[in-house]
């Protein structure tokens, strides 16, 4: 019977992952939801159709956006649309069966990206855990509270977005302070969890079928105790104040780049209060990454978020390489900061690199 289900599995997750897209792409609820239903009713197991159906569709929507062909509405309804499909498998039971521990999902204070921490807590509650899944933007008081009430074994820390690894510090340390050790995952964390390991974090899972096998050996999960209140034990670099000073003056500095934008960009002139408010947020977002590449001290975080932006106007036929000049404005203001002048100038390495023609880069740009 097991040998059936898994050959029925492997002939046809790829293809229950294709008709689940289309679903998707169509923002049709009713067809997606049946799809998953149907593809559990023919032997593929709940997990698979987290991880290879819904978990994949999902990332293809993220590039549909990215290349312009989904607008924002879109991806906000394919995102429900998995949402529903997920809780349509789910069917929350611990009758008749062990219990391996007790795991805390939740997103970091500030991080509104829940459907990466709702796979891991339904694979973890398929694997046999109890799972209390706290859902989106936690903030850290909240969840260090429903700690000390409940008392789990472990907390499994999702962030998608590095802009939120300062929070993302504090949580960590704050949660081992409790005597609960910290399981982190989401792209923020870098492609290979290198800044879980610089923040403190006992694990890092790139996925949830790792984060599983974290929480189940003993010796990645063994809790590690920090004082929160001493973040430069880890990241010595703050003692210099930059990241304290950039923080303090962030509305200022966003302002002051609008301005200067304004002289060095006369279309700016002409601008509806729309498109005006568009740019202000977009200044916003490279300077929060800013922010929080020089608290990690870590240029690579800036560059890593210009790079995709590039690609992103380069999509919607906005000249990337203006990029550029928002990171004159904003260098011209902090002079007296020479790690975020540092992290500015490999982000201005990175925009030229991305706007350059293929033909023309080297085989290391390529690489």
């Amino acid at each position: 019977m097991t040998d059936q289900a898994d050959t029925i599995d492997a002939r046809t997750a790829a293809a229950w992952h294709q008709d689940f897209f289309a679903a998707l792409a169509d923002m049709d609820e009713y067809r997606a939801t049946d799809i998953v239903l149907r593809a559990r009713d023919s032997g593929l197991s709940t997990q698979r159709i987290l991880l290879e159906v819904i978990a994949p569709a999902q990332a293809l929507v993220g590039e549909e956006w990215a290349a312009a062909r989904f607008t924002v509405a879109r991806e906000h309804a394919a995102t429900a649309i998995s949402d529903r499909a997920i809780a349509a498998l789910s069917h929350p039971t611990t009758s008749g069966r062990s219990i391996r521990g007790r795991v805390t999902v939740a997103c970091v204070d500030g991080e509104w990206h829940a459907l990466p921490a709702r796979l891991v807590a339904e694979t973890l509650q398929l694997r046999g855990w109890q799972v209390d899944f706290l859902g989106a933007h936690v903030p850290t008081p909240h969840l260090i509270a429903h700690l000390h009430a409940n008392g789990p074994d472990a907390v499994a820390l999702s962030c998608s977005l590095a802009t939120r690894l300062p929070a993302a510090h504090a949580t960590i340390a704050a949660c081992q302070a409790a005597g609960v050790p910290v399981l982190v995952g989401g792209a923020a964390f870098g492609p290979d969890g290198r800044y879980a390991r610089l923040l403190g974090a006992d694990a890092w899972a790139p996925d949830a079928d790792s984060a599983v096998a974290r929480l189940e050996d003993p010796e990645a999960m063994t809790p590690t105790y920090r004082d929160p209140g001493d973040p430069l034990s880890a990241l010595p670099h703050l003692a210099d104040q930059e990241y304290t000073l950039l923080r303090r003056s962030r509305r200022q500095l966003v302002e002051q780049t609008m301005t200067g934008l304004q002289k060095r960009v006369p279309a700016m002139s002409a601008y509806t209060e729309a498109q005006r408010e568009h740019t202000r947020e977009d200044i916003g977002h490279i300077v929060d990454f800013l922010i929080a590449a020089v608290y990690i001290d870590r240029a690579q975080v800036l560059a890593d978020f210009l790079e995709w932006t590039s690609g992103i106007l380069q999509a919607r036929n906005v000249p990337a390489r203006t990029l550029l000049s928002a990171l004159d404005v904003i260098a011209t203001q902090l002079h007296d900061f020479p790690r975020a002048l540092a992290t500015i100038d490999t982000g201005r390495s990175a925009v030229t690199r991305a706007t350059r023609p293929a033909h023309s880069r080297t085989t290391e740009d390529r690489v």
